[in-house]
């Protein structure tokens, strides 16, 4: 049941809001939406014409309801925010989460889901605080937004790498301790390979000092800030997925079955950034 229920006359509004922005929306190429993407499960994918994962799932809708085809473009997490910027892409996806710093270069989407950072580990141990990776041998990915904050961490020997496979390889070889990266590829990956023998802990500290790796993050799409038709588009079926909670349904079929992801059970830090002051949080549950 959705605990957000929109009214019926605001639902119609967000739809007419959507058609006029679908009309007006321009993209890299005519009739085509050109997305970023990094192929890590369970996020984004493209299979037989179409985007598949969590984010691709939405992605394809949103790009059915503008009538546009998709046109994937795989790449490496560290291109996807730069082919936004100069603009040989339409839209970048890949579990990314909201920064205020991102907020400022790109214009994002509302959030289509929320999650919780934490710690893919061996078994064997148990690490669920910043306190337990101090001087261990860390990996994370290249340009996500939690590195400085991991560099705080006493002791900590951060190794960054371009791709989360690259990542966990070096784990399971024993070259690092612990790997901090996208949540949701994580537990797929984990879910999907017993043999590993890996786990996954989120944090769980509150810790202000470290608000990107202790606190409740919001996973968005980027765009242009040159796009704000697109930016309304998108938005308007960001809006109607939460409606219905199609959002949640989209998510159990990549394991995503927990109301972490869909309740905002946090600081509404984007109201006043690079929302309104008044804007609320979407959710379902």
């Amino acid at each position: 049941m959705n605990i957000w229920k929109l009214p019926r006359a605001l639902c119609a509004l967000i739809g007419l809001v959507g058609l006029l922005a679908t009309a007006q929306a321009q993209t890299v190429e005519k009739d085509k939406l050109t997305i970023a993407f990094t192929g890590d499960m369970p996020g984004t994918g493209y299979q037989d014409g179409k985007m598949i994962g969590y984010d691709g799932e939405i992605l394809q809708r949103i790009a059915d309801a503008l009538k546009l085809q998709v046109k994937p473009a795989l790449m490496e997490w560290s291109g996807t925010i730069a082919s936004v910027q100069s603009k040989r892409v339409d839209l970048m996806a890949g579990t990314m989460g909201w920064t205020e710093q991102r907020s400022k270069i790109m214009t994002l989407s509302d959030p289509i889901h929320y999650f919780k950072n934490g710690i893919m580990q061996s078994s064997r141990t148990n690490w669920a605080t910043l306190k337990d990776l101090e001087g261990k041998k860390v990996g994370t990915i290249t340009g996500f937004s939690f590195i400085p904050e991991l560099r705080k961490i006493a002791g900590l020997q951060l190794n960054q790498y371009d791709t989360s496979d690259a990542a966990v390889r070096d784990l399971l070889a024993g070259r690092i301790d612990a790997v901090i990266g996208d949540p949701p590829v994580v537990q797929y990956a984990i879910s999907r390979n017993p043999q590993w023998n890996l786990r996954f802990n989120a944090f769980t500290d509150s810790n202000p000092d470290f608000p990107l790796l202790t606190g409740l993050g919001q996973v968005v799409f980027g765009m242009s800030k040159d796009n704000p038709e697109l930016a309304k588009a998108v938005n308007a079926e960001i809006a109607r997925l939460w409606q219905g909670c199609e959002l949640k349904k989209i998510g159990e079929r990549y394991g995503l079955v927990q109301d972490v992801w869909y309740v905002p059970s946090a600081q509404n830090f984007r109201a006043g950034v690079d929302r309104a002051v008044g804007w609320q949080l979407p959710g379902c549950k």
